[in-house]
This record gives structure tokens, C-alpha cells and sequence, in this order.
């Protein structure tokens, strides 16, 4: 990178608002965690994303862990996680490792997700299968909440992993319908939907939930708009959260909105129908995810 173009991202940083500045935590907490994910040379989506609050969860031993590797075979244009070349061959011994990790740490509940695997024929949902017997034969009180890629709307895919009743069904919105183009290629906001209509049909007793970015420049009208689309469909739960743009490669930010705008838009969230509701700048899918059971 250039001088000139690392002087702006550092210019980009330091205008921030101060609500988004926190510290990443204490490095003995945080190696605990890194060094059981980097022994079995598996991943995060804590790291992979550089998720805000990855000091905070490590502190608690916990983790969301990224299946089938840290390359994604889509490109959108708001996410952090390595993509643009060819994704890495799976590892046969990945969800052994993950059901490891778990015991190793001691997790209640755990989050699966994983990068968007277009290249395989099933697009990855047999991989979540594998990963969750896995943890359930080493840990059977585990409960498990999946953060799935839309699978392109394939029913049966959905319904490998549904079938498997996770704890919670979340698979990400992230923006309003105008701005799914730009923001989320390779994405279709009615194909989203129809991914957590789908699981409700299955079995309308697992909870679904779903996450918003803002800051791309999407109007408070149109959070509420798609916040209504996702009470049609039954999702259950919501995460409102800020965009913040990882690089200069990445959308730039159109908006950082306030603490109290986060708060007006989860309480209009809890209005329509919401069940469990998180809404603040740093809010991401899976932050607390356990404590909503």
C-alpha cells in the first residue's frame, strides 16, 4: 500500500467516533483461544472478519468458528474475509478439530458459520452436518446456532442442517433491498429471505435471526421495511450493527450512526415483533449469541 493511500486509511481510523474505539483486550486472554485455533489450523470468523469484539468473546473463551477455510468464493464488497483466488481443498479432519476446540474450551453453546463454498456441490451444507455431529458425539450438551451462506435458496441443502436442530437458524440479511447489489454480489435479498422462510417451513420451533450493517447509506424507512420482510418470514430474532470498512479496497462508509439511533431502531424492531433484539454500533451476529436461550 502506499504512503498516500495508508495516510487516508489512517486518517479514515482516526476520524471514527470514539463510541467505535475499544480496546481489543488482554493478551493473555486472548492467546488462550489463538493458540487452540492455530494447534489445529482451523478458524474464526473473529479473526478472519477482525470482528470488534473478538477481545471481549476470547475473554470468555469463546469463538465463532469459519468452516471449510478462510477463503470465500464470493465477493462482496463490505467483508474482510480473503477472497479473489481459489479456495483451499477441505480438510477431512476439520470437524474433528472444531468438536476439539469445543471441548478444549468448554463451550456451552458455539457458532458455526463458514465462508461461501460455491465451488462444492452442495455449497458446504453436508460440511455443517459433519461439524455438528462431531461436536454433539464429543459434546453432547452443546448447543449449536449456525450462520449459514444461502446455499442459493436450495431447499434441501437447508433442510440438511435444520434437520440437525440447532439451536438457532442465522443467515444474514446485512442490507436493505436498494443496496444489495453493490454491497452483498453474488447475494439476492429475496433468495435471504426465502433461506429462513425455508427453515421455518421444516420446523417452525427453531428459532431464526438475521443481521443488519448500516452506514452504507440506507434510510431509517428502508431498516424498517426490511426489518417488516423478516417478521414475514418468521425470523425471530435481529442484529443491528455498524458497518466499518476494513480497508481501502472495501465500501466506504456512508454513515456512522448514533448509539441513540441504534436504540430507536431496536426498540421500532421490538415493536414489530422481534423476539430478541440486539442494536448497537459494535452488535455482530453471533456477539452474546448464547445468551439469548
Amino acid at each position: 500500500m502506499t504512503s498516500s493511500r495508508t495516510n487516508q486509511l489512517k486518517s479514515e481510523i482516526a476520524a471514527m467516533p470514539t463510541w467505535l474505539r475499544r480496546p481489543i483486550g488482554k493478551a493473555s486472554e486472548l492467546s488462550t483461544v489463538q493458540r487452540i485455533i492455530k494447534q489445529r489450523q482451523i478458524h474464526t470468523i473473529c479473526e478472519e472478519g477482525r470482528c470488534p469484539n473478538r477481545g471481549e468473546c476470547y475473554a470468555q473463551k469463546t469463538a465463532t468458528f469459519l468452516l471449510m477455510g478462510p477463503t470465500c468464493t464470493r465477493s462482496c464488497a463490505f467483508c474482510q474475509v480473503d477472497k479473489g483466488h481459489a479456495p483451499m481443498p477441505l480438510d477431512p479432519e476439520e470437524p474433528n478439530k472444531v468438536a476439539e476446540a469445543v471441548q478444549l474450551l468448554g463451550l456451552r453453546y458455539v457458532v458455526l458459520t463458514s465462508v461461501a463454498r460455491d465451488d462444492l456441490h452442495d455449497q458446504g451444507a453436508g460440511w455443517f452436518v459433519k461439524t455438528m455431529e462431531a461436536i454433539h458425539q464429543v459434546n453432547p450438551e452443546t448447543q449449536i446456532e449456525v450462520l449459514t451462506p444461502d446455499f442459493y435458496g436450495e431447499r434441501q441443502r437447508i433442510a440438511a442442517i435444520a434437520n440437525k436442530k440447532p439451536a438457532c437458524y442465522n443467515h444474514n440479511i446485512e442490507t436493505v433491498r436498494r443496496l444489495t447489489g453493490p454491497v452483498r454480489r453474488g447475494a439476492k435479498y429475496d433468495r435471504s429471505l426465502l433461506v429462513l422462510q425455508i427453515v421455518k417451513e421444516i420446523d417452525p420451533t427453531i428459532p431464526t435471526k438475521s443481521g443488519l450493517m448500516l452506514g452504507h447509506g440506507e434510510t431509517v424507512e428502508e431498516v424498517i421495511e426490511t426489518m417488516t420482510d423478516l417478521r414475514q418470514v418468521g425470523c425471530d430474532r435481529l442484529t443491528i450493527g455498524q458497518y466499518m470498512r476494513p480497508s481501502l479496497e472495501h465500501l466506504p462508509v456512508q454513515k456512522y450512526w448514533t448509539p441513540a439511533e441504534f436504540d430507536e431502531l431496536g426498540a421500532i424492531a421490538k415493536q414489530i415483533g422481534f423476539s430478541h433484539v440486539r442494536s448497537a454500533p459494535l452488535v455482530r451476529s453471533s456477539y452474546h449469541a448464547g445468551e439469548e436461550e
